[in-house]
């Protein structure tokens, strides 16, 4: 049968395997985690049965699966080690070792694979409902190790022991939360992981590529601005900007990259903190157009984006100024404005042989621009998020013949218009607008506000910016995508109008107002807060050394604190203590004194070798006060206690 006294521990351990790999299902392959769900089924079912622990041909049969798991991650990854395979391990080797332990020692070794895999959730998300996955995952840890120790604790005794012990733990994290030296960068940050898929932009636009994240909620940056925001026809947030063009799709070309802004500032500054969410690449969606960062790891590229030396693999917190007024790209080289005039040859003729016509007889840009943002206007065309696929000349298409398209339709044909006459044109993507959170006034920019507009160069202008796609239709600006589309187009559920959708809007905003100071408070506590709030405390000079003085001190302290408590803490009126006293202080007169580190049970034996005549009932007073002091207690542990201390009241050893 099971070890009597590791059977309630291996519940527990059970409970905290279970509490702990629930969430980690999200994120492993699934057939990790139907073999992890299989395992633990196998070891609730031997708990329930008392199976006995697991023989020599059973561990060898676990080894093998072991094996074969760790071969099965190195077929399935393409490498071994890494963070997703090595999470993925420690996920099936914590069963394995749920199944195999039938000893002390197992069950340890098990709880330990359980925080590590508590700590290897925060690898995937930091968010606070995964804080509060592994405040519960440690609880149940806590709880295992006390059963260990007590195998007879009731459950709710065993939590609210473990709780009593987190709470204590409790300044211990807030010292190594404030004095530990923050380090710049994920700690797990391993090679192989550096091309994970997230959600965003890309450095490639075709048909269709951008009103796929329309149907995304996610978060793509926060904005909190040091007064207003600017108005939404000034919410332009800049990611890649796309100069070439192969008749169908649009890409990025490399731009060369400087400390400084290639403009001078001018007209209405906005200043506000950016945290923008991990998307793999460097750039830093800025509010057109950014002045000078001040912050290291930041470039200016030629081509008016905001870039960073390394891409953005965890949410980043940066604090920028725009100039949304600010004339941009006078002094353009005539490199980069003959590379904006190309088209491929054979690439949109009706499109072409229409600008020929209307631009027939005028030579002005500025006219230009008028007739072709006149031709659009006339073409009345359908703002959709459900456009009809396009063949090998999606311009000429999407203007002659559907007319129904996505922002990504709009620019790239007003674009190929603009270089069909000799205009340099180029498509800028990003994200248009952005909504204030009621809760804590940030402005929230999500994906589905992923947008497209065109840059065209006119002389002494520089690059001006045209938003076809409001010039069909106005209220996307203003209003945001759901106010663009038509009466009777399907839209993303938390874009729809109605009681149900405002409630849960309501409940998201709220929500991410909580998300938001966690991120920023706990999750971005980084060096410059660190370092901030240290000086708040009048240690603005404290160096490394200093720092990691300071710290074992305060550690040193807050133990000697407890350890105090501990040593002298003793319930108030606690009448089985001071009976067990007083039966200790009339055996001391007797001459056997209890020594300060021996039990009950050691004690009466003791007495029962000094004062052998008194060996009975010294005997049974020790066992009912260890019952009564370190049983699971009852309704008439009050009625015993008195019985008890009149049992020693008549008791005379002398």
């Amino acid at each position: 049968m099971t070890r009597p006294e590791t059977r309630p521990a291996g519940a527990w351990a059970l409970a905290t395997a279970v509490v702990t790999l629930v969430p980690h299902a999200l994120y492993l392959p699934l057939w990790i985690s139907a073999c992890c769900g299989l395992l633990l089924a196998w070891q609730a079912r031997r708990l329930y049965a008392g199976t006995p622990p697991a023989g020599r041909l059973l561990r060898f049969g676990l080894l093998v699966v072991a094996t074969a798991i760790a071969l099965g991650l190195r077929q399935h990854f393409g490498y071994f080690f890494g963070k997703d395979p090595g999470v993925a391990l420690l996920a099936a080797l914590l069963c394995v070792k749920l199944l195999e332990g039938g000893s002390t020692r197992d069950v340890r070794a098990a709880i330990l694979l359980a925080l590590f895999l508590q700590l290897g959730l925060f690898f995937e998300d930091q968010s606070l409902p995964v804080a509060a996955l592994a405040v519960c995952g440690t609880l149940c840890a806590c709880a295992t190790l006390l059963t260990l120790e007590d195998p007879n604790a009731r459950p709710t005794q065993a939590l609210r022991t473990a709780g009593v012990l987190m709470l204590q733990a409790a300044p211990f994290l807030l010292v190594l939360f404030v004095l530990f030296p923050r380090i710049p960068g994920p700690l797990w940050g391993l090679p192989a992981d550096a091309h994970s898929g997230v959600t965003g932009l890309s450095e490639q636009m075709q048909p269709g590529s951008i009103s796929q994240l329309t149907e995304s909620d996610e978060i793509a940056l926060r904005a909190e601005f040091a007064g207003n925001p600017p108005p939404p026809a000034q919410r332009y947030w800049r990611g890649p900007v796309l100069t070439d063009f192969d008749g169908r799709a649009w890409r990025a070309r490399s731009s060369p990259l400087q400390a400084t802004p290639p403009y001078s500032t001018s007209g209405m500054r906005y200043d506000y903190v950016a945290t923008i969410e991990p998307h793999r690449r460097r750039w830093l969606l800025a509010l057109d157009y950014p002045g000078t960062t001040g912050q290291p790891g930041t470039r200016h590229a030629g081509d008016l984006q905001l870039l960073a030396d390394r891409p953005l693999a965890q949410r980043t917190r940066v604090a920028l100024s725009a100039f949304p007024e600010t004339p941009v790209g006078t002094d353009e080289s005539p490199v980069v404005l003959e590379r904006a005039r190309q088209l491929p040859p054979q690439s949109s003729p009706r499109t072409r042989a229409a600008m020929a016509r209307l631009m027939d007889g005028t030579s002005d840009p500025e006219v230009k621009l008028e007739r072709a943002l006149m031709f659009l206007r006339e073409r009345q065309l359908t703002y959709t998020l459900s456009p009809p696929l396009l063949g090998d000349q999606p311009v000429d298409e999407f203007l002659f013949d559907t007319r129904r398209g996505f922002c990504e339709h709009f620019s790239s044909a007003f674009a190929v218009m603009m270089r069909a006459v000799g205009i340099p044109a180029r498509v800028v993507t990003g994200y248009q607008g952005g909504t204030v959170n009621r809760f804590d006034g940030t402005l929230v920019v999500r994906q589905s506000d992923a947008h497209a507009w065109v840059e065209v160069w006119l002389a002494e202008r520089g690059w001006v910016r045209v938003d076809p796609t409001a010039l069909a239709v106005p209220e996307r600006i203003e209003r945001g995508l759901s106010g663009a589309l038509p009466a009777g187009e399907a839209r993303p559920f938390m874009l729809r109008s109605g009681f149900a959708a405002d409630m849960l809007r309501g409940m998201r905003d709220r929500w991410e107002a909580v998300s938001s100071a966690w991120n920023s408070n706990i999750i971005g506590f980084d060096q410059q807060r660190q370092r901030s709030l240290l000086e708040r405390l009048g240690l603005d000079r404290v160096d490394l050394r200093a720092l990691g003085l300071l710290l074992v001190g305060c550690i040193l302290v807050l133990t000697m604190i407890l350890v105090g408590w501990v040593m002298r803490r003793r319930p108030a009126g606690d009448a089985l203590d001071l009976a067990w006293q007083r039966f200790c202080r009339k055996l001391a007169r007797a001459g056997v004194a209890r020594l300060p580190s021996e039990g009950p049970l050691d004690y009466a034996e003791r007495v029962a070798r000094a004062l052998p005549e008194h060996a009975t009932r010294a005997r049974c007073i020790a066992s009912r006060y260890a019952r009564l002091r370190y049983g699971p207690g009852g309704p008439d542990v009050a009625a015993q206690t008195r019985e008890l201390a009149r049992n020693i009241r008549t008791f005379r050893p002398y």
